[in-house]
């Protein structure tokens, strides 16, 4: 199974290093679907993934002619570290009330399912959408900090959420919007983490898991830029719709999976 944790962490931080949604998005519902971890060993280790891909991706990229709005950037991955916090704090909150793991990540899955549903309807569509030019302080937190919140919840890091909101309130294009997304979920997954380190509430897990993931995560990390660099727009967007319905699917499958239906 480690072999196949890694090539799980390294294929997904590989398209979420090119496409902007991190690689937890695809990591936690594939693990979801494996039946192997429990839903909060699969969150904690899914966020250290990610976290040493965007580490990674955010180093190979700093002479990249693709910039980080860092203004801008930087209100909105301050609003998605506060608003991580909050995600994590309502996710236990649930998984504590529900008394069964099982139907936290039902929870989980099913919400990640819609709304990822709806960002593949708006992304399809968004040729036809105006973008805004949000400017300010305030403005881009309280998105940051919805953006972290829900990701932080879904247990997915950023996600195909971010690179959406990044095109309707801030007209980046598709290369902009993914290292800024980039950008975000490193905060937010390095704020979640330290929450659940100070709470003392990390999950068990075996450690040769933990470096075969975190492996995958910086191998991924720095493959992805690579890769990103000769694609155009269009190369980027059709990885990002790709990768988008495949949520969208195990997201269903994992929900019908933990209800015990299937």
């Amino acid at each position: 199974m480690y072999v196949i944790y890694f090539l799980i962490c390294l294929g997904a931080s590989i398209l979420g290093a090119i496409s902007g949604i991190g690689g937890g998005v695809i990591i936690k519902p594939v693990l979801d679907s494996l039946g192997t971890l429990n839903v909060s060993t699969i969150s904690f280790l899914s966020g250290c993934t990610v976290l040493s891909m965007t580490t990674m991706t955010l180093y190979r990229n700093r002479h990249s002619e693709v910039k980080i709005d860092k203004k801008k950037g930087t209100i909105l991955a301050i609003g998605a570290a506060i608003g991580g916090l909050l995600g994590k704090q309502i996710f236990d909150i649930v998984k504590t009330l529900s008394g069964n793991p099982e139907m936290a990540g039902a929870v989980q899955s099913f919400l990640l399912a819609i709304i990822t549903f709806g960002i593949l309807i708006f992304t399809l569509k968004k040729a036809k959408i105006r973008p805004l030019q949000v400017e300010g302080m305030i403005m881009p937190l309280i998105i940051g900090f919805s953006l972290g919140t829900i990701s932080s919840f879904l247990g997915i890091g950023g996600g195909p959420i971010n690179l959406a909101v990044l095109y309707l309130f801030f007209a980046m294009d598709s290369k902009t919007a993914a290292l800024n997304s980039i950008y975000i979920i490193f905060f937010s997954q390095a704020a979640s983490i330290l929450q659940t380190l100070f709470k003392g509430a990390v999950p068990e897990f075996e450690w040769s898991v933990f470096f075969m993931m975190i492996a995958g995560g910086i191998i991924g990390g720095t493959v992805g830029p690579v890769i990103s660099k000769k694609l155009s727009l269009k190369g980027v967007d059709k990885i990002y719709l790709a990768m988008v319905v495949g949520i969208i699917l195990i997201s269903i499958y994992n929900g019908i999976n933990y209800l015990g239906i299937i």
